[in-house]
This record gives structure tokens, C-alpha cells and sequence, in this order.
């Protein structure tokens, strides 16, 4: 098991009640300044744990809940598809998505930065599938010392991800920092003239 990434053994950790206290859905909500969502992404989704909080919160169509793990995917198919049909498990690559281009209105990742080798890639992926004018977001634990979370030497800092967006064509980029364990980074895909 590589280091970094998570241990679906704990998978019961993902469905921690906390979490929504430690990264509130309204508080992302509201920065992101949206007016309508039919279909959202969210790539390592786990458990779909904040992809059933963001269903309730912001009333898609539909939820794609994308992992690499076939045991979240097994694990979402069987416990949260049946009361939230809406919800759509997607097996994925680290590198890649099998969804179609312009197909969401927003993407998001939560607490799975620090987990990808190469974060360009999976930004270019999830602008790849971004309508014009959709919007991306990431949370990640903060780069300091505390009792949760990963290894501090695996953490990253808000400015890298900055970085990372800005270099794969999101635009309106900016660095959240306002909740205590978690750093927000918030961008847009501008809509192309041709």
C-alpha cells in the first residue's frame, strides 16, 4: 500500500460525522459563487460521504462519484446508490476520467491532493470536463502540525495547488484559508471564444 494514499480498510473514518463540522458544505458554497448545478464531479470520492452533502445542499441532477478504489466504488454502489439513485459510482484512473467533455457544472476533491503523484494531470482531466464557466474546488489539510489527517511531510501547501490550477487554465484562482484544519482553493473555467 502506497504510503499516500488512503487505506480503504478505514473506509468507516470517511463517514465520520466531523468531517462536516471540519469542512462545512455551506461555507464551500458560498465561495464558490454559482448560480445553478445541474451535474457534479467529485473525484476520490470515497465513501460519496460529501457527494450526498453537496447533493442535499445544492440539488443536482445528478453526482458523479469518481475513485480509484474498486472497494469505495463496490461500497457506494451497495449502500448509497439505493437511497441516493442520483449518485453515480465511477471507477477512474489516478490519471484519467471515462466522462465525457462539458459534462459538469462543477468539480471538487476533498482531503485527496496530497494523495496524487501527479496533480496536473487529474486538473487537466477535471477542466477537460467542465461545461464553460464551471467550477472547480479543492480542500486539503492544512501543512501543520495536528493530532488528524496525513503525514505532515505529504501535505501540501494552498499556494502549490494555486499554482497547479492557474498552470492548467483555470482562472479566478484564489486560496481560501479561513477554516481551521483545511485550506480551500477555488477556481473557474473560463468560457473559450473561438
Amino acid at each position: 500500500m502506497n504510503e499516500k494514499k488512503f487505506d480503504p480498510k478505514k473506509l468507516h473514518k470517511l463517514n465520520n460525522p466531523q468531517r462536516l463540522e471540519d469542512i462545512p458544505p455551506d461555507y464551500v458554497w458560498d465561495k464558490l459563487s454559482i448560480e445553478k448545478t445541474d451535474v457534479l464531479v467529485e473525484i476520490g470520492a470515497g465513501t460519496a460521504f460529501f457527494s450526498i452533502a453537496f447533493l442535499q445542499h445544492a440539488k443536482p441532477s445528478k453526482i458523479y462519484a469518481c475513485d480509484v478504489s474498486e472497494i469505495m466504488i463496490d461500497w457506494i454502489e451497495a449502500n448509497v446508490v439505493p437511497k441516493h439513485p442520483n449518485i453515480i459510482p465511477v471507477k477512474t484512473e489516478e490519471d484519467s476520467i471515462p466522462l465525457d467533455d462539458e459534462i459538469a457544472d462543477l468539480v471538487f476533491m476533498i482531503n485527496l491532493h496530497h494523495e496524487i503523484d501527479n496533480p496536473t494531470l487529474i486538473l487537466e482531466e477535471s477542466y477537460r470536463i467542465l461545461k464553460p464557466r464551471g467550477n472547480i474546488f479543492i480542500v486539503d489539510w492544512k501543512k501543520k502540525d495536528m493530532d488528524e489527517g496525513p503525514p505532515m511531510q505529504i501535505r501540501c501547501l494552498p499556494e502549490q495547488v494555486n499554482k497547479q490550477m492557474v498552470n492548467s487554465g483555470f482562472k479566478h484562482v484564489k486560496i481560501i484559508n479561513k477554516l481551521p484544519k483545511h485550506f480551500l482553493v477555488v477556481g473557474k473555467k473560463e468560457h473559450q471564444c473561438t
